[in-house]
């Protein structure tokens, strides 16, 4: 019994050995299974449209999602016209805070990288572009538009000719000669641009790229096609596709956040592409000024349809979500809000219009209103969050359209006469119900009446009322 015991327990050690063994292997090989797929593994970003808070949430979100996975290389395929400031930072905040190297290229042929995308463009580890693309034009642009150009320095040609025309008797203060005073709004856009230009310089140090072009991209709006941006050494190659340039990468150093240096080892790197998800694209969707501006439209007419016709319940709920669908797009878009107060009064006034008419002039002030409010409602030159004019004048049309029945249900009503009390009555048609004697019954529009007369009538004989005497009907 002993020994029987005895290799009982040596079996069952054993089998413990082995399986702990079988395990212990297995953990091993899939640590490094995992090592080696992260190594090889990036993944592909797309940064498409303007660039804005949805669009930015998206690329912060799955950067930190890679990284987080041991993503070799992040690459991010661009074609954008631009967006906000706001938005531009935070992606740009996320890549240099990258523990995996960031790869922006300007693809496919076609695409530009203009004005944030130009920024996002330098800040990356390594910058491409495909042939037939193009980049620049990074000048910031406030709410309200540009305003004019700031004034320059003058140069000694200037000055020569300026201390010719001055008089004799006139003493230049010190400093005169080099920049004029500058105006309040002048002041503001030389704030914007310096800050812009300082920005965009510092990320290009860092990435050892042309400081002075960028700064001119900023300050001079200049653009680059892909060729003589790789000339300039504002980009660091041109590739033709997605497969060109991972076998360019290849080798290529990079310097990270961290001060690491890493040499990009691209062969046999797996890429998947992670491209943004519904809730981003419709966020994306609703964050463009047209939409939002329609949804406002849509949500102030249903509301407006539901005090009318209480209880009509379906235009006031679409009222409602369309109403916080806009709100919520002007929350995140650069709205200029005295634009928006000025077209919530020309709303205001077109509503008083309907319940207290005054010969169109409250909703004709109202429209005028609307539509100056609307044109200064969105910056007019932001790449991307512009407001349509034809959008503006076709909502402006609806509401003229919608004054114009207000105008004519109330010309309509003037035009009908006296509809209530006893002179409405007065010449009415009515037939008799039942007669009995110089009095009975009448019908009016469905009602039944108490009616008296000089005369005898008989029942379904149509007679015409002359007289009210209180409840009762002279017929």
């Amino acid at each position: 019994m002993k020994r029987s015991a005895a290799k009982y327990h040596r079996l069952f050690v054993s089998l413990f050995l082995f399986g702990a063994g079988l395990w212990g292997l297995s953990f091993v090989a899939s640590q490094a299974q995992d090592a080696i797929a992260s190594q090889n593994h990036g993944i592909i970003l797309e940064v498409r449209g303007p660039i804005g808070p949805a669009l930015s949430d998206y690329f912060v979100t799955e950067l930190d999602k890679a990284n987080a996975a041991g993503a070799h290389l992040v690459i991010v395929e661009m074609d954008t016209p631009g967006g906000l400031d706001t938005s531009m930072r935070d992606i740009i905040q996320a890549i240099l805070a990258s523990p995996a190297p960031v790869v922006t290229f300007v693809s496919p042929s076609g695409s530009r990288a203009a004005s944030a995308g130009l920024y996002i463009l330098v800040a990356s580890h390594v910058a491409a572009m495909a042939p037939g693309t193009n980049t620049g034009s990074a000048t910031p642009i406030e709410l309200g538009g540009a305003p004019s150009p700031l004034p320059k320095p003058k140069d000694e040609s200037d000055e020569d000719s300026a201390e010719e025309e001055a008089p004799a008797d006139e003493a230049a203060e010190p400093g005169d000669d080099k920049i004029p005073a500058l105006g309040n709004q002048d002041a503001l856009r030389a704030k914007v641009i310096n800050d812009a230009a300082a920005y965009i310089k510092s990320l290009a140090e860092m990435r050892g790229r042309n400081q002075d072009w960028v700064e001119r991209a900023v300050r001079e709006a200049e653009s680059l096609p892909a060729k003589e941006a790789l000339e300039l050494n504002v980009i660091d190659l041109v590739a033709t596709d997605i497969s060109d340039l991972v076998a360019q990468l290849d080798g290529r150093e990079v310097t990270l956040s961290s001060g690491e240096t890493r040499t990009l080892s691209t062969t046999g790197l797996v890429l998947e592409r992670v491209v943004p998800g519904w809730l981003t694209r419709f966020l994306s969707f609703i964050s463009n000024p047209n939409v939002a501006f329609i949804f406002m439209s849509i949500g102030t007419t249903g509301i407006i349809i539901e005090m009318w016709n209480p209880g009509a319940i379906f235009p006031g709920t679409l009222g409602v979500v369309s109403l916080i669908i806009g709100l919520y797009s002007f929350q995140v878009l650069p709205v200029n809000w005295a634009g928006a107060a000025l077209v919530g009064i020309g709303i205001v006034l077109v509503v008083a219009e309907a319940y207290t008419p005054s010969l169109g002039l409250l909703g004709l002030f109202g429209l005028v209103l609307f539509v100056a409010g609307s044109l200064l409602m969105f910056p007019s030159d932001t790449p991307g969050f512009t407001l349509s004019r034809s959008v503006v004048f076709s909502v402006a049309g609806v509401i003229a359209l919608f004054l114009g029945v207000i105008l004519f249900a109330v010309a309509e009503t003037r035009h009908r006469g006296v509809t209530v009390g006893t002179e409405a009555m007065q010449g009415r048609s009515c037939v008799v119900a039942d007669w009995d004697g110089g009095e009975g019954w009448v019908i009016i529009d469905g009602e039944r009446w108490k009616a008296r007369s000089d005369g005898l009538h008989e029942a379904g004989e149509k007679i015409q009322v002359i007289d009210v005497e209180g409840l009762v009907l002279v017929v």
